[in-house]
């Protein structure tokens, strides 16, 4: 008995001294609130496809399902934001304003979908999810709704390509409302190779009508998609070799070697 209760302690030991190091890299935080779209007016004489004079800002479209009435969804990019949202000096007050109208009540759907800065070949915009830096704990945006039972999701892509449906909230309320959600730790955002860290893609953004509500005709706007995000990375001898970027430059003159 002695001996066995002495092999449980050696092993207890073993297992605090090698486990601690894992710990306190998991413990260890640099938590950072980052916009990820502010959704200004677009720069002066550009349309509303054109890209934002913000570096933070992406193109967006915003698509139907099957039974949007013809003519719809129209968007567009209108001088209205939250209250709440403090104005950055210099900058233009704006919003995605969205106008849809459905033929028949029913699980209809609206997507905002961010897209490349041109069309492709065919003419028409190509998907481009949004990377979202660091290791993301919440995501939050704001919504202006009209009291119509609908509700809200966002699809986030993680590193292996597996799409992750996350439910925002609901917008049967007036006004502009902050919808939040937590990202659940089951979404992987590392590795244990360098580099570690993989970072998710905001995908889209999806708003739903229940088939009790009525569709034909409404408005919602949106505005300051925002994340709070852990930007912490052991540090250790050589770890500019496992930046991405640092890596795509160092080896584009590499030469291949011939069979």
């Amino acid at each position: 008995m002695r001996q066995g209760s002495a092999l449980i302690v050696c092993l207890m030991m073993l297992t605090i001294l090698f486990a601690a190091p894992v710990f306190a890299d998991r413990t260890t935080e640099d938590a950072q609130s980052k916009i990820i779209e502010r959704f200004d007016a677009p720069s002066s004489g550009a349309d509303a496809n054109s890209k934002y004079e913000y570096p933070q800002n992406h193109r967006w479209d915003v698509r139907g399902s099957k039974f949007i009435t013809q003519g719809f969804p129209k968007f567009n990019w209108v001088s209205a934001r939250p209250e709440a949202l403090p104005l950055p000096e210099g900058s233009a007050v704006g919003s995605l304003g969205v106008q849809a109208s459905f033929d028949r009540v029913g699980y209809n759907y609206i997507e905002f979908v961010p897209v490349e800065d041109k069309d492709g070949p065919d003419g028409k915009p190509v998907p481009a999810g949004i990377p979202l830096p660091g290791r993301v704990k919440n995501l939050d945006m704001w919504f202006w709704g009209s009291n119509y039972n609908y509700y809200v999701e966002v699809q986030l892509r993680d590193w292996r390509g597996m799409v992750h449906v996350l439910r925002l909230g609901d917008l049967n309320f007036k006004g502009w409302k902050n919808l939040k959600i937590e990202v659940p730790s089951f979404i992987p955002q590392d590795v244990k190779y360098a580099p570690s860290r993989k970072s998710l893609e905001l995908v889209k953004i999806v708003l739903w009508t229940r088939p009790e509500e009525k569709v034909d005709g409404f408005y919602v706007y949106l505005d300051h998609i925002k994340i709070l995000t852990d930007m912490f990375e052991n540090p250790f001898d050589g770890s500019d070799l496992a930046d991405p970027e640092k890596v795509s430059k160092l080896w584009a003159s590499s030469t291949e070697q011939k069979k």
